[in-house]
């Protein structure tokens, strides 16, 4: 066990950062040691992640003193924020740098971080397609992370920067179909007939192992990753076979989505306007051949629909 290269995981008790923990404790090779980062060792995702076999650590990425103890021998790490805890790009932003720093004090070799596009570079600043939000962003959770890019350059870090994309496990929770006034379950996105890339958060965390396995060969690369894209309309048909009840998509414009009333419907709409605006160029960026060569458990949406039928379903009653 002591001989295992350690890997720091921030965010290991979120979609992503779990999803690497279980890539790296589950499958046949088990070969790093995974030191789990949280503010909460305490809490019952910490413990699930203990039972795993992980060594759960404390530490907070708004407390740069607090992230040194976290990648202390470590050789590797997998980064990432979570913009929806407080959606402010500059706070990320802060919190990106503050991981650079440690890391690269640290002496970390390799480290995976999670970002995104500059939506700026398909929709500029003044392009009023769509609002800017924050003073300075179109899409802040995409902008801040593609901004904080620069900081693991700067620190010296050793870094792969890993481009994920819409999560599928999102049909659970944030962005679940919702019944309209007949009863029928809707999909209703503000994405006209463009496609949508998805992917598990299980296979952004096998892609990142994959990619960690690969040392020095995708150190300064960028890796754009996805399952498969879809329309939303093909997406509601799949949808319906899976859970044996019809889900049908009602297309909405993207004002119509951000004049919802919920936190976060200018973010998300402005999202929603950039996935379908600038399609063409996200999804070619995402090669499913290539994402599979480093993971070739990659997931379908019905693969992943299977494998998630039960939870979907209790979700939606």
């Amino acid at each position: 066990m002591t001989d295992k290269k350690i890997i720091t995981v921030f965010g290991a008790t979120g979609r992503q950062g779990g999803g690497f923990v279980r890539a790296a404790l589950t499958g046949q090779e088990n070969d790093f040691r995974v030191r789990a980062v949280t503010r909460h060792p305490d809490s019952e995702a910490a413990r699930e992640l203990e039972r795993l076999g992980a060594d759960v650590v404390q530490g907070d990425m708004d407390d740069e003193s607090s992230l040194g103890p976290a990648f202390a021998h470590a050789y590797g790490a997998f980064l990432v924020t979570n913009f929806w805890e407080h959606t402010s790009a500059e706070r990320e932003k802060d919190q990106a740098r503050a991981l650079a720093r440690a890391a690269s004090h640290a002496g970390v070799q390799h480290a995976v971080w999670s970002t995104l596009e500059d939506t700026r570079d398909c929709v500029p600043l003044d392009d009023d397609r769509m609002p800017t939000l924050q003073e300075r962003y179109k899409v802040p959770h995409f902008d801040a992370k593609a901004e904080a890019d620069r900081y693991f350059t700067e620190e010296g870090v050793p870094t792969t920067f890993l481009r994920s994309t819409f999560y599928w496990e999102n049909l659970i929770d944030m962005f679940a179909p919702r019944r309209a006034e007949d009863g029928v379950l809707e999909l209703a996105y503000p994405m006209g007939g463009s496609r949508l890339s998805g992917i598990a958060v299980d296979d952004i965390g096998r892609t990142a192992l994959a990619v960690l396995r690969g040392g020095a060969d995708f150190v300064a690369a960028t890796i754009s990753i996805a399952g498969e894209h879809l329309t939303v309309a093909d997406m509601a048909a799949a949808l319906t076979e899976a859970v044996g009840e019809p889900v049908r998509y009602r297309p909405l414009t993207p004002d119509e989505w951000r004049a919802q009333e919920f936190p976060g419907a200018a973010e998300s709409g402005n999202m929603f306007q950039y996935y379908a605006d600038c399609e063409h160029r996200f999804t070619a960026a995402r090669d499913l051949t290539a994402v599979r060569g480093l993971d070739p458990g990659l997931q379908s949406f019905a693969a992943w629909l299977a494998a998630h039928r039960a939870q979907l379903r209790a979700a939606w009653t």
